[in-house]
């Protein structure tokens, strides 16, 4: 298992051996992550289930309200779009051009080998 910088893990979360934990995601308490959780994500649920990202936290780390929207809205592309992962990938590539936190959660989804929360 490896857990990026900064995420936070509430009290019993369970996590596979192989699963990867995005910098600055946020897990409630008793989570089961079964897949990787991509960097910014919020998650919860006996079968993890990913709710936003982590604001509140990103805030709290010096993180610009505009990087803040850039990074809600590479969330938003990649969960409630209703695309496919491949499209949301795409998309995810042109939107991580202006901005390096996009292009974080862009490799990360790249370097998955689990594949991620939906």
């Amino acid at each position: 298992m490896h857990v990026g910088d900064w995420a936070i893990l509430g009290g019993a979360t369970h996590a596979h051996q192989f699963v990867k934990i995005g910098t600055h995601s946020f897990t409630g308490i008793d989570t089961f992550l079964d897949r990787d959780l991509p960097p910014y994500v919020k998650a919860a649920g006996s079968r993890a289930q990913p709710f936003g990202i982590n604001s509140a936290g990103l805030r709290r780390r010096g993180f610009s309200e505009e990087t803040i929207l850039a990074i809600k809205r590479a969330y938003k592309t990649l969960y409630r779009a209703g695309l496919s992962g491949e499209e949301a990938r795409r998309e995810l590539e042109t939107q991580a051009a202006g901005c390096a936190e996009v292009r974080v959660f862009v490799d990360f989804l790249a370097a998955s080998t689990r594949g991620i929360i939906r």
